[in-house]
């Protein structure tokens, strides 16, 4: 089996889930990737990352298909080989440890259960075969089956079980193996959307619960808003953008990370004016200047792309009273989303600009509908200056 069955697992150690990690750590560089590159031929997938990952945080490393996030991951399972740098766990360097004696786990986005085992034999496939008795072998997997409330369905086979449930049988097998960090590839990519949004939620609870530090992959951007504390925005093979999920995505710091993290306008330009306290720039997108109330120190004529979240714009029927920030246009789509609207606002200049306006501020303004001539506007702080 692949790395569920790693970790060492403590023969004599009391039937519990709780995490903990030896003395060598330090709380901010539990995990850490260090210049770390992978080659498969001439190709690089993986190009010089350095990581921190924080003793009992969920991280995730997110990105479109083929960026090396995934690479990445199984990497540190030991899935694939370094091709330089290293990766540490607790101080401890993984580069000739095997697979099954890493102190990692790995939950795959299929779930890997074994068709022919019932519930409880799935969860205590990888003790059994590293030799741990079996009265211990019981109290941890009934531990680890009511942790994810499946106590009662251990007798089902998997094919009895919905995908939901599926997955929670994964994540006890993970668990039981008392790993010191728990991998998570697409964790949510086999549910339907109104299943995997409770699910979100009741997995980060369980993995709060046992204290046990995570990694996971990710293409879908709300997943990993929802579950994870920090982030990593990836793209060919390289992390583009760290933070809080907040912070990426209020504060983007290149076009890609702008587009990738849920969806923005966006507006180029040059300078015309920076000082600290504000920048001024011009746009052919609009019949006036772009001001956004920060400065960026860079040299004037200097090409920009501001960000606007749809969420900041204002639609109106009059014209703004302001000098700045604002368009005039006609709807040409409309995507009602209950709480709010969605729409699309062809301006004079030609690019279209998408209000997120919520079903209050309609009411407030009439509601406009296909083919009406409307106003964008918004605020000098809802604008971000990008210069890549």
């Amino acid at each position: 089996m692949s790395s569920d069955q790693s970790g060492a697992a403590a023969g004599n150690a009391a039937p519990s889930l709780s995490m903990s990690a030896g003395s060598g750590d330090t709380a901010d560089q539990f995990v850490q990737i260090v210049d770390v590159v992978k080659k498969f031929g001439e190709s690089v997938a993986v190009k010089g990352v350095n990581l921190s990952v924080k003793k009992g945080e969920l991280f995730a490393l997110l990105g479109s298909s083929g960026c090396g996030k995934s690479t990445l991951l199984r990497m540190l399972a030991g899935l694939e080989t370094v091709t330089s740098g290293k990766i540490l766990i607790d101080g401890e360097d993984l580069a000739q440890l095997p697979p099954y004696r890493r102190p990692v786990n790995m939950m795959f986005q299929s779930y890997a259960l074994f068709p022919h085992m019932n519930v409880e034999t799935n969860v205590a496939f990888g003790l059994k075969q590293e030799g741990v008795p079996k009265a211990e072998i019981k109290d941890r997997v009934q531990s680890a089956l009511d942790l994810v409330q499946m106590g009662r369905f251990a007798k089902r086979k998997p094919n009895q079980l919905s995908g939901g449930q599926q997955q929670r049988v994964a994540l006890a097998r993970s668990l039981v193996k008392r790993p010191k960090l728990l991998l998570l590839d697409e964790p949510m990519s086999a549910l339907d959307k109104q299943i995997r949004q409770r699910t979100q939620i009741e997995l980060v609870n369980i993995l709060d619960k046992v204290g046990v530090t995570c990694m996971m992959v990710t293409h879908d951007q709300e997943e990993a808003m929802t579950m994870a504390s920090r982030l990593a925005v990836m793209s060919e093979g390289e992390i583009i953008q760290l933070g809080t999920p907040h912070e990426v995505y209020e504060y983007p710091n290149t076009r890609f990370s702008a587009e990738f993290i849920g969806s923005t306008n966006l507006f180029d330009g040059h300078v015309v004016e920076d000082e600290p306290d504000h920048v001024f720039i011009d746009t052919p997108d609009l019949p006036c200047r772009l001001y956004v109330n920060h400065g960026i120190t860079g040299p004037l004529g200097m090409p920009v792309t501001i960000s606007v979240r749809p969420e900041r714009i204002a639609l109106t029927r009059k014209p703004p009273e302001g000098a700045y920030n604002w368009g005039k246009g006609v709807v040409t789509n409309i995507a009602y989303m209950g709480g709010y609207s969605l729409y699309h606002v062809k301006l004079e200049a030609g690019k279209t600009v998408i209000a997120n306006v919520t079903s209050l501020a309609l009411t407030e303004i009439d509601t406009p509908t296909w083919g009406d001539e409307v106003y964008v506007r918004w605020s000098a702080s809802a604008g971000v200056v990008l210069t890549s």
